[in-house]
């Protein structure tokens, strides 16, 4: 059996200097087992630095009811992730069966609970995995989601426990990063990117994952080409800006104002009836910049 010291001297080892995110945070499961203390098997028991006492879920199977099961704890905000611990629940003599039934497990993580809407950090097999295991994550999120499944129907690996018994018993989680959203590095002192969504960016390089309207580039330090502006630079200015001056790169609004005709903070709003669209063409015909469409 290991001990806590081996578990966060392996944990801190791979995670270098960066902080333990998920200490006594709350989380939350698909179902725990029954029994008589309804404590011996919560979800925050794979958070107390005690191996000794665990999560335990009803289990899944091809005879279960229940074929899917997660558990999930919430960071208490967005933070820059670097890797994930998890200490699997061992018995003397039953290594290799609490093997298959850990095998196949995915990691998740993201800024809701919603398994959907989050990304997929690591996916485990064919190989039966360790019953310690860290794996690198380099993203941000708040929530770190640990999903697995045994469906009717499938043929799984060789190993994997499929039967009415396939309970899940997580001792520990450790999620690893920065406590402040905003930095990276080894030391977590390193400044995210002014222009990274969310503030976050790659806990090892510095790159953002996403860029803040308007701008663009692995840092979000370049703005947007001419004529294009907001989120990943996909929305074009408006045609209707005065002199046809380029709209902002961050907002779409024409800072010069806009053309005859013309109104609206994106200069969009057409102003003229249809008669007094042919009138003042008529008068103005070579000045596109105070032309009026029908």
């Amino acid at each position: 059996m290991l001990s806590l010291a081996t578990v966060i001297a392996t944990t801190e080892t791979n995670a270098n200097l960066v902080d333990d995110l998920s200490f006594k945070k709350n989380a939350t499961q698909s179902t725990v087992q029954v029994s008589k203390d309804k404590d011996l098997y919560k979800a925050d028991n794979a958070l107390d630095k005690d191996i000794t006492t665990c999560m335990r879920t009803e289990p899944i199977g091809t005879n279960s009811p229940d074929k899917t099961v997660w558990w999930k704890v919430d960071l208490g905000g967005v933070h820059n992730i670097h890797s994930v611990n998890i200490l699997f629940k061992n018995y003397d003599g039953y290594e290799r069966r609490q093997q298959g039934r850990f095998a196949g497990f995915s990691i998740y993580t993201g800024n809701t609970d919603n398994l959907e809407n989050s990304s997929l950090c690591y996916k485990d097999g064919p190989t039966l995995p360790p019953l310690n295991f860290t794996t690198t994550c380099f993203i941000s999120g708040r929530y770190i989601i640990f999903y697995n499944e045994r469906l009717d129907g499938v043929t799984y690996p060789a190993g994997y426990e499929t039967s009415s018994t396939v309970y899940t018993e997580l001792c520990e989680v450790q999620v690893y990063g920065c406590l402040r959203p905003d930095v990276y590095g080894s030391d977590c002192n390193e400044s995210c990117p002014a222009n990274c969504i969310y503030n976050t960016c790659h806990i090892q390089n510095g790159t953002c994952f996403s860029c803040k309207p308007g701008w663009t580039g692995r840092t979000c330090n370049t703005g947007c080409s001419d004529g294009l502006y907001g989120p990943d630079c996909k929305q074009h200015c408006s045609e209707h800006c005065r002199d046809n001056s380029v709209c902002d790169h961050v907002t779409g609004l024409c800072g010069m104002g806009c053309a005859a005709g013309w109104s609206g903070s994106l200069c969009n709003k057409d102003k003229f009836s249809k008669p007094l669209k042919d009138l003042f063409n008529f008068m103005f015909p070579n000045n596109k910049s105070k032309k009026v469409t029908t």
